[in-house]
């Protein structure tokens, strides 16, 4: 199936000036300002070949394919420099996959355009403030666990840690982060939040020596847990707090808004050297957070609204991907038969047998064109199902390619990319 998915992605795969991809069939004739980004566009489809690569041989036409991607963003002069929207972290990524060494320009300009406060960005006037963003998605926290994964370029993850310290929100408990100072919301989960600051912050702080990192971490570890529910053994975060404008249920269990991406929080956490917070021990947190997931019923789709979605960013795949990690970090055979779980799913929602559909309930049609992306399409459910494959084959040692914001999730020498 993996296969099959990737064989319907290169299919709509286009020139012009280079490889670009429409987010979704029926999709724009014309590629559009995202076309080089991760979460959509082509260098999305970099951890995909670099998956294939560990279980056959490149075709001619992939290796093609990879060198119109490096050929293609090593020409761009960028100044974003988000990690999953068009920026310069999300090139690194695509580069470092395909052509380790050809990051290493992408890398300087992040360096160069470093301000005390961070990076500027076209994102955050959009958004109507001056402050540079500060989560995973688009912000200083994705730009730092760049830096972080490649090991070079330190410098960005010091200057990073220094501008979110600014920012920080004390609370009762901790400390929060807004995508960006006085942002009409907080996400406390990892996309777009504090969990996944505090990842940063902890992973920046150990690789530097900087135990301030390290503090404001775990202050926004305790932050989260004291939002968290803890009721019989769980742990999961209101999506958006307040909770009052969202049409939709307060509670999501996936990457970007739920426990999935949050456990990420806690192996951060444990390998900067942190054994508990607050009494909760770390690798207790993780699995609760996991477990939780599974307890609420994914990936079922129970109602209208619960589990619409089959992707990396809010579904199915990523749920799996992050089981996996559990899965190889701690050789506890449950979390994998929790990701085959989710690759079943997979298998029985596919349309055609090659690509996928979500769900939107709320509309008239309520299924949504299929998507041919790495956080919301084909591509990177293949990948995923590539990975779930190799690991049953191979066991649990089996190599990873590992990312910017999940490497420290899996053992060092599961690791295809090394610092």
């Amino acid at each position: 199936m993996g296969e099959a998915a990737w064989s319907w992605v290169l299919g709509q795969v286009r020139e012009a000036d280079g490889p670009w991809l429409p987010d979704s069939v029926p999709g724009p004739e014309e590629p559009g300002v995202d076309r080089d980004c991760l979460y959509a566009g082509i260098a999305g489809l970099a951890p995909v070949l670099a998956e294939f690569a560990l279980t056959r041989e490149l075709s001619a036409r992939e290796r093609a394919l990879s060198a119109g991607i490096v050929s293609r963003l090593v020409a761009q002069e960028r100044t974003e420099t988000a990690l999953y929207d068009i920026g310069l972290a999300g090139d690194v990524v695509a580069l470092r996959l395909l052509a380790p060494g050809s990051e290493a320009s992408a890398l300087q300009r992040i360096s160069d355009l470093r301000t005390p406060a961070g990076w500027a960005s076209a994102l955050s006037s959009e958004m109507g403030t001056d402050h540079p963003m500060s989560d995973v998605i688009m912000g200083t926290a994705g730009v730092m666990m760049t830096a972080l994964w490649v090991g070079n370029h330190l410098e960005i993850a010091e200057t990073g840690g220094e501008a979110l310290l600014q920012v920080a929100e004390r609370t009762e408990h901790g400390l929060d982060w807004r995508m960006f100072p006085d942002y009409r919301v907080s996400s406390p989960n990892f996309s777009h939040g504090t969990a996944g600051v505090a990842s940063a912050l902890a992973l920046a702080g150990w690789v530097l020596g900087r135990q301030d990192f390290v503090d404001a971490a775990i202050d926004g570890a305790r932050h989260v847990i004291a939002l968290g529910s803890h009721a019989d053994g769980s742990f999961v975060l209101p999506h958006t707090i307040p909770n009052a404008n969202r049409e939709v249920e307060p509670l999501t269990y996936t990457w970007c808004h739920g426990p999935t991406g949050t456990s990420q929080l806690f192996p951060a956490l444990a390998l900067a050297g942190v054994d508990q917070v607050g009494g909760h021990r770390m690798e207790d947190l993780r699995a609760q957070c996991l477990q939780t997931v599974l307890d609420a019923g994914v990936p079922q789709r129970l109602r209208p609204g619960f589990w619409d979605n089959d992707g990396r960013c809010c579904g199915t795949a990523g749920v799996g991907d992050v089981l996996l990690d559990l899965a190889q970090d701690t050789g506890e055979q449950r979390w994998l038969d929790a990701a085959a779980t989710m690759g079943k799913a997979l298998l029985g929602r596919a349309v055609d047998g090659t690509y996928w559909q979500f769900v939107e309930y709320r509309d008239d049609e309520p299924l949504l064109p299929p998507g041919t992306s790495w956080m919301q399409g084909a591509a990177g459910i293949a990948a995923f199902l590539l990975r779930l494959d190799r690991v049953q084959r191979e066991g649990l040692d089996a190599k990873v390619v590992d990312r910017p914001d999940q490497w420290w999730s899996v053992p060092a020498g599961t690791r295809t990319v090394r610092r």
